[in-house]
């Protein structure tokens, strides 16, 4: 079993997709994420374990990057080989055969259309054990508002990469204190700064996702 958790988790890590993906060179050739979550569950192997292995993998990718040993392109690739291990075992969640640690919203605050940054936090937090409801871009305070309504206890995450943004965000993250103020709200984006999340209420800003999955860890151990 362990030899299946550490053969995902270097996939997930490396960014080993398939068998037939170029990268990383030097694993070329060789069965990727795809093909050895494939066979494990055809072996018995549960859905838990190849869960436990993704988020090894991330874990792993995360921290090179928050030591600038990695970079926001191998966060995209682990993150297409972490796909690959959860298009076989989504079923199984949806079928709440597997248990998610916890449920996170987010979205790109309104008038800002771009995405990358929220794509690479949710699938960080996404390989982390969550269940992520991606409400994508442009989105105004009442979508934030009805998607916690609909998933009681969520954490939320807004995303901002424009300052003609941020005061968008400050007043998604005010009606949501003021409706749900149990509520933890994860600020970040390229225009934000630590100083902007605590002067608008937020509970948690960080440039490196690896270190949000890192927060909600600690609302639900």
């Amino acid at each position: 079993m362990q030899e299946i958790i550490e053969k995902i988790a270097l996939c997930v890590a490396k960014g080993k997709v398939s068998r037939n993906a170029w990268f990383p060179p030097d694993m070329k050739g060789q069965d990727g994420a795809d093909e050895i979550a494939a066979e494990a569950l055809k072996n018995g192997v549960k859905p838990e374990v190849l869960l436990q292995a993704c988020m090894l993998g991330m874990d792993r990718v995360g921290k090179e990057f928050s030591e600038g040993k990695a970079f926001v392109t191998n966060l995209i690739i682990s993150g297409e080989a972490m796909n690959a291990v959860m298009k076989h075992i989504r079923p199984f969640f949806e079928s709440d055969r597997v248990n998610y640690k916890g449920k996170f919203v987010i979205g790109t605050v309104a008038g800002d259309l771009h995405d990358i940054g929220k794509n690479i936090v949710a699938m960080m937090i996404r390989g982390g054990g969550f269940e992520v409801i991606d409400l994508g871009v442009d989105v105004p305070t009442h979508k934030f508002l009805d998607a916690i309504a609909r998933h009681p206890g969520c954490f939320v995450g807004l995303s901002a990469l424009l300052t003609t943004t941020m005061p968008n965000m400050a007043n998604s993250v005010k009606a949501i204190k003021e409706k749900y103020p149990e509520t933890k709200v994860l600020v970040g984006g390229a225009a934000i700064t630590q100083e902007f999340c605590t002067r608008i209420g937020a509970d948690f800003y960080s440039p490196n996702p690896h270190e949000a999955v890192e927060y909600l860890n600690q609302w639900v151990q």
